[in-house]
């Protein structure tokens, strides 16, 4: 019976996860090296290929695919072990901008979870203003949040989110008409900056539907009524990029900045964790 290396096991899942070996490296606080050679020696031991590696991502191979499970339950049952005789239960109350959260959800809070089994972890999602009032008032230990209009607040960029144009498969907007937009309204930045790309391409627009949260905005997309500015990771199912089929000018990405005064290893830990997994 093999004994299989944690370390090299938690590296697998890191890296199938976020499809590179440089971020579950800096997840970790190791090296990209580091997390090639303990892949190598897992591949190695259990004498199969886990990842196939290309110049531009890794992916995971038939028989890393049917690992993959097993490898989560193994390493959440030895985090729940090591952490059985710690009496130190921490809470870490988390924003994080709807114009961020997608399909992935569930796996980015079963990956926040095993990364710290005594972290409890609470989530809040919602607008960009609302979540910054709700951190400054001390209701929220850090947030994820397209930046603020106010520059002077104190955050780290961690990437920029790409917005495209998001329709139902097979809509056509009909000749002669503006272009019918689902939006989130004023004072979205994101429904700024798209307008203002329409207005310079000389695209005529009509914001007939306006609601709150992507999940909403794409709703309306995914029925078919409207043209909707996404986040890609936020579009949901049903929804095709349209932009250039359509001849949408590009929007400009946005900054995410994640806002958070803690600093012990814990709490910095899971937020690197949060912020890697939406690169």
């Amino acid at each position: 019976m093999k004994t299989l290396d944690i370390d090299a096991v938690r590296a697998f899942v890191l890296a199938a996860e976020l499809r590179s070996f440089t971020r579950a490296a800096d997840a970790l606080g190791t090296t990209q090296s580091a997390i090639s050679l303990r892949l190598r020696r897992l591949e190695e031991q259990l004498g199969r290929r886990l990842l196939e590696r290309t110049p531009r991502q890794v992916r995971l191979s038939a028989e890393g695919l049917a690992f993959l499970d097993a490898a989560r339950e193994l390493i959440s049952t030895h985090d729940r072990a090591a952490a059985a005789f710690d009496a130190e239960q921490r809470r870490l109350v988390v924003g994080i901008s709807h114009q961020l959260v997608g399909a992935e959800l569930p796996s980015l809070l079963r990956r926040m979870c095993d990364h710290d089994p005594g972290l409890r972890i609470e989530m809040r999602v919602a607008g960009t203003g609302e979540l910054m009032r709700a951190y400054e008032q001390g209701g929220l230990d850090a947030a994820l949040v397209l930046r603020p209009d106010d520059r002077r607040k104190q955050g780290k960029p961690v990437f920029a989110e790409s917005f495209s144009w998001f329709a139902a498969v097979g809509w056509k907007p009909h000749a002669g008409s503006p272009l019918p937009l689902a939006t989130q309204g004023e004072p979205c930045r994101v429904r700024g900056a798209a307008v203002r790309a329409l207005d310079r391409a000389g695209i005529a627009w009509d914001e007939i539907f306006v609601g709150k949260g992507a999940a909403i905005v794409g709703a309306a997309a995914a029925a078919g009524l409207a043209v909707a500015v996404l986040a890609k990771r936020a579009a949901p199912p049903g929804t095709v990029d349209v932009g250039a089929a359509f001849s949408l000018p590009p929007i400009p990405a946005q900054d995410v900045m994640l806002y958070s005064a803690l600093n012990d290893r814990r709490s910095r830990d899971a937020l690197r964790v949060l912020a890697l997994a939406f690169q």
